[in-house]
């Protein structure tokens, strides 16, 4: 019965890691997405108090 032999199975398992890990990640970064966010300015905006009178 061979599948009860662990070493091809084994170095199967790993090459295929091998190449999920290597290969496949720089693929996937290397894509430009069209909606990248853009720098926003240190500037703080100013705020209006809320001049509601509670009483």
């Amino acid at each position: 019965m061979p599948q009860l032999n662990p070493a091809p199975w084994f170095m199967i398992l790993f090459f295929s890691w091998l190449v999920f890990l290597t290969v496949i990640p720089p693929k996937i970064l290397a894509h430009k997405f069209p909606n990248e966010p853009s720098l926003t300015t240190a500037e703080k905006t100013k705020t209006k108090s809320w001049t509601w009178p509670w009483y």
